[in-house]
Formats: C-alpha cells, structure tokens, sequence
C-alpha cells in the first residue's frame, strides 16, 4: 500500500487499504501520541487512518505555528514532519524543535518529496531521526514508526 502526494498529482483519491498491515503487536495501556504535521490534507487523513488503526492518537497541525502550539499542549512521543511545509520550513521547525530541551528527544521522521542527492543527509544534518521519500509506502512508515517508539521506551 502506497500513500501519494497530491500535489504531484498521482493518483488523487486513492483509498487507502490498512488489512494488509501486519497485526499490532498488542494495543497500549494509554495510546502513544504521534503529532503530524503535513499542509496537504490528503495525505494527514491517510496517516491519520494508518495510524488510529493501529492505536495511536493522532494530533495534526498544518504548519509551524499549529505544530508549536501543539508541542505546548502536550508532548507527542513521535513526530512526523513534513519537510515542504508553508511558511517556516519543516528543516527549520525541527532545529526549533531539537533546541528546545523539552522536545530534544521526540523522535522525528522526516516525509519529503525531496529525494535529490544529497536531501536525506541535509534534513538529517537539520535533527530528523529517520527519513522516508515520498510516496510513502504505508507498511514501511508502520515499521518505522514502531521502531523509534520502541527505542523511545526502552
């Protein structure tokens, strides 16, 4: 299953399919918060539905200001972020982020349509924990996010 970019114009309206994701591994006691912060509504629904099935709460901003206002609210223990964002860039969202001693440890998960040579290693450089291109293909963002949850608890 593949999530797409709708500003690329590839298959708009694509339903997204979450049966063929692998079982969770047991639901948690208090759901991990993930806060997402992507401009294109398209795609926040479909890591929104992604993510609420498989246990997660799931918090959305669209930008840097609805985000900050998000981490004030409270702390998410995972952070998806879109790099192409409106107004403040997500490069320059997650330096604000790392800088704050408060949300240093929330791991963030870059998802970009910047797959030149050279933009894994820059938005890294930036403070981003891992890094997915997009199209996102749904079971590795699964995996990838269960991952830096676990390394969070441990």
């Amino acid at each position: 299953m593949v999530w797409y970019d709708t500003t690329a114009g590839l298959n708009k309206g694509q339903l997204v399919k979450t049966e063929n994701l692998p079982p969770a591994e047991g639901q948690p006691e208090t759901p991990k918060r993930i806060l997402v912060i992507e401009d294109q509504e398209l795609n926040r629904k479909v890591v929104r539905i992604v993510l609420q099935s498989r246990g997660y709460t799931v918090v959305e901003a669209t930008d840097a200001v609805e985000a900050l206002a998000s981490l004030e609210d409270a702390i998410p223990q995972l952070i998806l972020m879109d790099i192409a964002l409106p107004g403040q860039s997500g490069e320059d969202l997650t330096k604000r982020i790392k800088a704050n001693l408060a949300w240093v440890d929330i791991p963030i998960i870059a998802l970009t349509a910047a797959a030149m040579s050279g933009d894994k290693e820059r938005i890294l450089k930036a403070g981003c924990d891992d890094y997915l291109s997009k199209p996102i293909d749904i079971k590795v963002l699964v995996e990838r996010v269960e991952t830096h949850l676990r390394r969070t608890e441990a």
